[in-house]
């Protein structure tokens, strides 16, 4: 960026409310929502909805629990004008559902309007007209005595055509375009004019819309000018006070929670930020928001991937992985420490209890997400993400110790290819270390167990025959013990393999895998020469997962080396 005079931009004023009340509130209820995906969202695409989308978006947002629609710019395109008379002719309106149509404040455009909503059951006629001084002087050349008449003209036309079609339930909106960087004075002044002109009453209430059109400053700012208005309006006990803020400095969000708190009642904004320039605000980022606050916040997001995918089909626009909430990623995590906590906290998460998982401030299950997506492995990772994977995927709870050395060899993995393993990927590799090593120079073939009494100290003692396959040949091993893993420890040194048994668990798994149908794990932790390393068996039988696992740590270990201790052996 080149270095430009700090003059070059002004810094928006602060407001003067020194008794504002919004730093001390919290939301406990969630707003009047209204998605303008399919008139806001639809003239941001660069290439807008034809028919079929924007049927299918109206039917997502009925779906998803939106009461209030609005559903086009009727005088804009031919387009927009059709699909309005296609929702109305058709019967596609839900009862509980209100459609809002958009006019700027001009006769023609507001008759082709009411002409486009003839017919609706209850219809939302949205006008607006722009109030800031850029607009005032340098668009429009206007004073503010004309911009107040324009605002209040659109209103008295808009109501003498209402009057000329009963058979609807009309309701007025009135904007103040870009309200955030009109004079707050002026911007009541216009709306308590249009209220007066309407006759609002709390029985017939007009909706005034105050747009962060551009953001022009920090959230508070806008808060505070929300505020203002909540306490300066005349006929407040008449009026919907209502938000539409953009995203230009990347605040939307936040500006629309704390505007919330200084006294709005209705957000308008679109489905995952869609909008003008950088977006409108993203409704669905804030009613996750609430909903994480204990609050619902009457849309239903329990299907959030089938709601992702009919936006970007309808839009034509990705939705970045990363997206909080809905983003592909946005569960997933690939850092080591991150997997290891969350790991941890699926272990002592109570169904019924109060989500306390780290790293997730929403259970993904709740936004239809599952919990394979939650870790993923790669270079990044650590024992905790290889750990949940094996866990989840194959029902193979490991040690501690051995998460720790089989992360050791996913990292190597990582680093050697690049990219991410899958859990599958993961399998593979623990079977290609531990089960099945395709390098290994001892393999299990079978095993015989025998008992019987020491003849001098009159002990119970276990006996093994053990078949064995060293570097491509046949052994027949025999050893004794004072249980099986013992004998057969016994027996290996008949080969000159000497290894020491450090830990031994047995678990049971809860799902089968392509290595094997096991229905058991068995894990040897060995020790030969100063090395440590752990085997791993699975077979039905506990008994013969435990042999596979010391075999399997003898290969790890370094296995049989020379032909002529197997010679010897046999």
């Amino acid at each position: 960026m080149h270095q430009q005079p700090a003059t070059k931009y002004r810094a928006f004023p602060a407001i003067h409310l020194p008794q504002r009340q919004w730093p001390t509130r919290t939301i406990t209820q969630p707003p009047i929502w209204m998605s303008t995906d399919l008139r806001d969202g639809n003239q941001s695409l660069f290439e807008p909805m034809n028919g079929e989308r924007k049927m299918r978006m109206f039917r997502t947002l009925c779906d998803i629990g939106f009461k209030e629609i609005e559903v086009a710019f009727p005088s804009a395109s031919q387009t927009d004008f059709d699909f309005v008379r296609n929702l109305i002719e058709g019967g596609h309106i839900p009862d509980d559902v209100t459609i809002e149509v958009l006019t700027q404040s001009r006769e023609h455009l507001i008759r082709r309007t009411m002409d486009s909503v003839k017919g609706a059951r209850r219809a939302i006629v949205h006008v607006y007209n722009a109030t800031a001084p850029v607009f005032r002087d340098v668009v429009f050349g206007m004073s503010k005595a004309e911009v107040k008449e324009l605002a209040v003209s659109s209103v008295r036309l808009i109501k003498e055509l209402c009057a000329e079609q009963p058979e609807t339930e009309w309701v007025l909106q009135y904007s103040p375009e870009v309200f955030t960087s009109t004079e707050l004075d002026f911007a009541c002044e216009v709306c308590d004019a249009v209220t007066a002109e309407w006759g609002a009453t709390p029985q017939n209430k007009v909706i005034l819309n105050l747009p962060a059109t551009v953001e022009v400053a920090t959230p508070n700012v806008y808060a505070d000018q929300i505020e203002w208005m909540h306490t300066h309006l005349a006929r407040r006990d008449s009026v919907i006070l209502s938000l539409h803020p953009h995203n230009d400095r990347g605040t939307a969000v936040a500006a629309t929670e704390l505007g919330i708190m200084a006294g709005a009642d209705r957000v308008e904004g679109c489905l995952f930020g869609n909008g003008e320039r950088t977006g409108n605000v993203d409704l669905v980022t804030l009613a996750l928001n609430l909903y994480t606050q204990g609050i619902h916040p009457g849309l239903d997001f329990s299907d959030i991937n089938a709601v992702a995918r009919t936006v970007e089909h309808c839009t034509q626009l990705p939705i970045h992985p990363r997206h909080p909430y809905v983003g592909d990623l946005v569960f997933t995590a690939f850092s080591g420490s991150h997997q290891d906590a969350i790991k941890k906290g699926f272990a002592v998460q109570q169904k019924d209890g109060l989500w306390n998982v780290p790293y997730l401030p929403i259970d993904p299950a709740d936004v239809g997400r599952s919990y394979d997506s939650v870790i993923r492995v790669n270079s990044q990772s650590g024992k905790g993400g290889v750990a949940y994977l094996m866990e989840a995927e194959y029902g193979v709870v490991m040690p501690r110790r051995l998460q720790v050395e089989f992360s050791g060899e996913v990292q190597t993995h990582t680093d050697t290819h690049g990219g991410e393993m899958s859990a599958k990927d993961i399998w593979n590799l623990f079977d290609a270390t531990y089960l099945r090593p395709a390098l290994a120079s001892v393999r299990y073939v079978e095993h015989h167990l025998f008992e019987h009494t020491g003849s001098q100290d009159k002990r119970h003692v276990q006996g093994i025959r053990l078949a064995l396959e060293v570097n491509g040949q046949a052994v027949l091993l025999s050893g004794e013990g004072n249980g099986p893993i013992d004998a057969a420890v016994h027996a290996l040194q008949g080969m000159g393999v000497r290894v020491q048994v450090r830990s031994f668990e047995e678990r049971s798994t809860t799902s089968s895998c392509d290595a094997a149908e096991a229905q058991a794990c068995a894990f040897l932790e060995l020790t030969a020469g100063g090395a440590e390393r752990y085997g791993v068996g699975m077979d039905t039988n506990i008994v013969t997962a435990s042999i596979k696992a010391l075999v399997s740590g003898v290969n790890r270990l370094g296995g049989v080396s020379t032909q002529e201790t197997v010679a010897e052996a046999a």
